[in-house]
């Protein structure tokens, strides 16, 4: 090889690693399946796991149908990721699928962390990042499928000591292995502000990092403040409108669009095939849109009506995801 060749940016996904420019139109917060994965495993006639499986498929080739190339499964520890159901879907569907690593968690970290690590019962090296580390560059169990992307989350304005710590693990392996990070976070109550505190303070590259879910408010000034410090926005939650209705998110993302703010932004719906939080009535009923498909279908009309540019769409579509998963070298 010459000495001056670049290699190629590979990232990760349920089928094996692809060269970055095969993400295309890339939805960057969704997931395949949210569970509570104990009682459904003792409790086996409340799902019928081929049945949903089946309709993963038929729901994200619908997606595929519509031009989407690539979705980033966000679902992690505490929300029942499970990649051998995962690989079974990707075998099936027209597009890729991108798996992540982390733990998610409100309050406590797992219990099965709580007694091992930095300040704990038994001292030592956080058991956690040795996992997302090992995610990352082994593997998944001994699935052979390798996470490409950190996830964690906070939702409350305060940071519980099992959340700082979940953040800190994260970072840590992010600088270990140079997978970006995308985070859950409560825009109501502004605490991606705390998420990028604590990365700041582990000395992660807040351009690396997607603060999630913070089209949920309109507060511009506090979305300003995250894009000032360096990160990518997650508007990811469109369909989602008992949060907040798609005429307020729309207009959220025009106006940063205006104020040239583009290439920082990143649409998703944070949308599963199939979710057990809730019946799929219940589902039906506070989100009758949420779905793989309502970007294409509403959100980007809304967008272009607000006199948003195809240009400025193939960069949160296209460029922006690209870009992300490029930057993955350690520090």
């Amino acid at each position: 090889m010459a000495a001056n060749s670049i290699e190629p940016v590979i990232v990760e996904t349920a089928k094996g690693g692809i060269p970055l420019d095969r993400l295309g139109v890339t939805l960057m917060h969704e997931h395949v399946f949210v569970l509570s994965t104990e009682i459904q495993e003792n409790n086996p006639q409340l799902w019928n796991e081929q049945e949903q499986i089946d309709g993963a498929v038929a729901k994200l080739n619908a997606a595929a149908e519509r031009g989407v190339d690539t979705i980033v499964d966000l679902t992690v520890l505490g929300q029942g990721r499970y990649l051998p159901r995962i690989k079974k879907v990707a075998e099936r569907v027209a597009l890729n699928i991108v798996v992540a690593t982390g733990v998610y968690t409100y309050n406590d970290e797992p219990m099965y962390f709580a007694f091992r690590g930095p300040g704990r019962v038994f001292e030592g090296p956080d058991p956690m990042v040795e996992l997302f580390v090992r995610d990352i560059t082994e593997g998944i169990g001994d699935t052979g499928v390798k996470a490409a992307v950190l996830k964690c989350a906070t939702e409350t304005e305060h940071l519980p000591e099992g959340v700082e710590r979940v953040l800190r693990a994260t970072a840590q392996a992010h600088r270990e292995t140079g997978a970006p990070i995308q985070t859950h976070s409560n825009a109501l109550v502004r605490n991606g502000l705390l998420q990028q505190k604590v990365f700041r303070e582990e000395g992660v590259d807040l351009s690396r990092v997607v603060i999630g879910h913070s089209g949920d408010s309109d507060d511009l000034d506090y979305l300003r403040e995250l894009l000032d410090a360096g990160s990518f926005l997650g508007m990811d939650r469109f369909g989602m409108e008992f949060i907040a209705p798609l005429d307020q998110r729309v207009e959220t993302v025009a106006q940063l669009v205006r104020e040239g703010y583009a290439g920082q932004l990143v649409l998703s719906h944070d949308c599963p095939c199939f979710l057990d939080y809730l019946t799929t009535d219940q589902r039906e009923l506070v989100a009758p849109s949420w779905d793989y498909t309502h970007i294409h279908d509403d959100v980007l009309p809304a967008l272009r009506k607000a006199e948003v540019s195809d240009e400025d769409l193939r960069t949160m579509l296209v460029d922006n995801p690209r870009r992300f998963f490029a930057a993955n070298a350690p520090y």
